[in-house]
Order: structure tokens, then sequence, then C-alpha cells
């Protein structure tokens, strides 16, 4: 299995003296080849299916019309069997995503971002495996929990404004697990794939890993401290966070401190002048003000996840950042932003990077949207909770496809939009020209078979095509050994009584 990992990274690097639609196109079809092999069970199916999501000209609203498309020469029993019954190597398919190329920013860094999206089923009361999912509903603090189930999908994020992401991997949370600790052995995954597929050597800096608010920051940083990651987050505005100890002075009694003053974000008092202050105009945010503060740590306690820490808590040392924009798009006031790295900064480019690359967290939401609203991930009604995994990775294919064929589609549109810049093309426009490229890829399912056995020779017809062992009428014996036939052989007659 290694092997194959190696040859299909070796692949999509290519020649780089070829043409760039060349390379493009050898590139996908590298990985559709891959997508094919790490499919063991039912795999003309499932591969017909995806191919279908990807070339169906409006969104996917339910798994049985996809047999109606071109691409899928199966009837929709198969679409639901191959789901249901189907076998999809997970364990492949993430070696072969992270064999990738992945995109990288100006400072040679790559950058993770890691977010929960919540497939919800509040009427499937027999499903197992449910959670109770936290979704925000229309208006300023209406927050529901519905239950459905909950998968955290880590994605590669592109510099500069656009919609595109790199899902890389995606685990669903169960009722017994520990958010903290999956996500911590996720990025640990991902991070060792991309490690093993070359993207990173020693002396590179380290993996930017960008989570939102909800994510324990702290420990984290601590699981994954062994790792060239850092951690980079949201905190809420009411958090409180402590300056280092001060030296111990000598002669004194007692418990040495472990913290120093305090800083409450939401107490400006407590505020000391900044390590580094940036100011920054954009075109999206008006004038971007940042201000960072090193080495801050959170003051932990004995419960939750620290609940069976032995020995005594760590002190796990951050910069903080707080960052204000002149306002939000449609004229809205913002608040400021709190963030935490794991990792001093305390120069000004260092700062600004950081609150780029938060900013670009974003992006992952239009690529949740992307695959719910077109792509249909969650529109199927799916009770199996291993086969809604199934259909999650093959949805997480279709989409690396599309971000493979970008530089091969044109762009497609109707007469009211607007046309895309040349290598501006979002995942909706690429999806509409995916199957003229489609086309022009090798077709690797095989032509389907018959479910049920045919109806047979028609009783009172005369076989035509005997088998190669039967004898015909006249036949001799021409070869030794073999049996006599029927004709050849003396009738036996009963003793009389």
């Amino acid at each position: 299995m290694v092997a194959v990992a190696v040859a299909f990274s070796m692949a999509l690097r290519g020649d780089a003296g070829q043409d760039g639609q060349d390379l493009a196109r050898e590139l996908l079809a590298a990985f559709r080849s891959e997508v094919y092999r790490c499919l063991s069970r039912r795999r003309d199916a499932l591969l017909e299916l995806a191919d279908a999501v990807l070339c169906r000209p409006g969104r996917v609203h339910m798994l049985a019309e996809l047999s109606l498309e071109p691409e899928c020469r199966r009837g929709h029993g198969a679409v639901y069997d191959a789901l249901n019954c189907g076998q999809v190597q997970i364990a492949r398919l993430r070696r072969a995503l992270a064999a990738l190329p992945l995109p990288r920013w100006d400072d040679g860094r790559i950058r993770l971002a890691a977010d929960v999206s919540n497939w919800l089923r509040p009427d499937a009361a027999t499903c197992p495996g449910r959670l109770f999912c936290h979704c925000y509903a229309r208006g300023k603090g209406n927050a529901q929990l519905i239950p459905g189930w909950p998968y955290s999908v880590i994605a590669a994020l592109e510099p500069g404004r656009t919609s595109w992401t790199l899902p890389l991997d995606a685990v669903r949370l169960g009722p017994a697990d520990d958010a903290t600790e999956v996500t911590a052995a996720q990025v640990r995954g991902v991070i060792g794939r991309i490690i093993a597929a070359g993207h990173w050597r020693d002396g590179d800096p380290d993996i930017v890993v960008v989570f939102d608010a909800g994510y324990d920051l702290t420990r984290l940083a601590w699981l994954l401290r062994d790792l060239p990651a850092e951690v980079l987050g949201r905190l809420r505005s009411d958090r409180v966070m402590y300056f280092p100890a001060p030296p111990r002075l000598p002669g004194a009694n007692g418990r040495p401190a472990r913290h120093g003053a305090a800083f409450r974000l939401s107490v400006p008092g407590t505020w000391p002048a900044p390590a580094a202050a940036t100011s920054t105009e954009t075109a999206r945010y008006g004038t971007a003000r940042a201000a960072a503060w090193g080495r801050l740590h959170q003051q932990l306690a004995a419960r939750a996840g620290w609940e069976g820490f032995d020995g005594e808590l760590p002190v796990v040392e951050g910069t903080l950042i707080r960052l204000a924009v002149g306002h939000l798009p449609g004229d809205r006031t913002p608040e400021p932003l709190w963030l935490w790295s794991s990792r001093p900064r305390t120069s000004a480019d260092e700062v600004d990077h950081a609150w780029q690359a938060f900013l670009r967290r974003f992006d992952i939401e239009h690529t949740f949207r992307f695959f719910k609203q077109v792509l249909g991930w969650t529109r199927p009604k799916l009770r199996d909770p291993a086969a809604a995994d199934r259909w999650t990775w093959l949805i997480i294919a279709c989409y690396a496809q599309l971000y493979l064929a970008r530089h091969l589609a044109a762009d497609i549109r109707l007469p009211w939009q607007r046309p895309c810049p040349p290598g501006r093309l979002t995942p909706a426009r690429v999806r509409l020209g995916f199957r003229n490229i489609r086309q022009t890829l090798p077709d690797l399912a095989d032509a389907p078979k018959p479910g049920k056995p045919g109806p047979g020779r028609p009783p009172g017809s005369k076989n035509r095509h005997p088998g190669p062992g039967r004898l015909r009428s006249g036949d001799r014996l021409s070869r030794p050994g073999r049996l006599p036939g029927r004709s050849e052989v003396p009738a036996l007659r009963r003793p009389p009584l």
C-alpha cells in the first residue's frame, strides 16, 4: 500500500516541462484512477454515482434522480445498494488526497482549517450515532439543538479571496467521543500524511492549523506540541489570560506563583502596551488594526479534558492578538476579534500573517455550503452511519476532482451571470463544464451486468449450441480415456427372478 501511495504521489508531481493543460489533465486522470482503486466493493456503481454528481447540470436533490444521468448506467436500486453495501478504503483515499498539490502562501507555510459541519437527521429516530448538533437559526442569539451526525472536516486553505479549499479528512463524531481528542488525532494524521507525501521537510516553517471559537486551543496545543504545527484560533471576548509569573524573590516563603498579572479581554484597563501593532488597508474590511501581546496563557483547572491529567497542569504560553476592522460587508459595525496562537509572534509581519490566515478560515464555510446545497451531501435519507460515511467521502472525492479540473474547465454561464476572470472559476462554474472534461478522460467503470438470470432456451426448441463435452449423434470416440457415449454402452438387463 505504501508503494502505491508513493507511485501516485510521483504521478501527481509530473514533469515540469509539460504543458499546463496536459499536466492538469494527467493529474485529474491519475487521481480518478486512484479513487477507483479505493472503492473495494460496488466500485463501478460508486464511481458512476460520483460522476453523476459531478456532471448533473443542476443541484442534487435525491439519489434516485442521479440514476437518470447518462454517466450513471445503473438503476436507482443499484445506487442505494452501492451506498448501503459498498466499501471505500478510507485510509487509502486519505493518502491520495494528501498527495495532491497543496496551496502554499507567500511565506511558504501550509495553512489548514478545522471545523464541524452537521448532517441533521431530526426525523430519523432509529438511526444510531446521532448527537444534538448546535445550529444557528435566523436572528441573533437564536441557537437550536437538532439531532444529527456532526462531521469534523480539515481542509487546506488558499491565499487571497477565493471560495476554494481542499478537504483532506472527515471524521464523524460519536456520542462517546471527546471532540478535542478526536480533532487532535485528526490533525496529527493529516500532518503525518502531508509529511509522508513530501509537502513538508525539516527546516520548513510550521504548518498553521486554524480553529474557530468553541475549540479548546490550550489543550489542542498541548496534545500537538511534538508536531511542526501552530494552533491558531479565536477566543471569546470574556476570557481571562495571564502573563508569566514574576521571578521569585530570594528568601521568599510559600509555593512559587505560576501565574502573573491577569489580562481581561473585556477590561481595557488590564491591557499593557502591545509588543507589536500594525495597521493595514483592506478593500473588504476597511482599515484593519492588530495588536499583539506575547507569552500569555490560560489558567487551567482539573476538570473536563484535564480531569484525568497525571501531574501538575501545564502552562501553555502563546501570543494574544486583537483585530479590529473598520466595517463588514453590508455596512455592519463589527466587534473586535481576539486570536490566540501557540507560537510566539512578535514581529509585525507575523501578526499580519496570523489574522489574515484566520480570515481565510471562513472559506471552509463556502465549501460546506457547496457540499450541501449543490452536491447534495445531506440530501439522502440514509439510516446506517457507515453508509453516510461512504457518501461523505464520495462527496469529498468529487470536490477534489473539481479542484483539479478548475484549470481545464471553460466558463459556462447563463446570460445574466457575470463572466469569471481566467483562473478564478468558482466550484459551481467548474462543475458546469465537468461533463466536457470527463469525456476526455479514460472510462474506468465496467458496463453494468443484468442482475437477474436470462429466460434461457424456450421449451420445445432444439439446442443448437451444445457444450464442449457433449457428443453429437454419429460421433465416435476419438480420444483415449474419454468415456463412451450412451449409445455405445451395452444395455443392462435385469436378471430373471
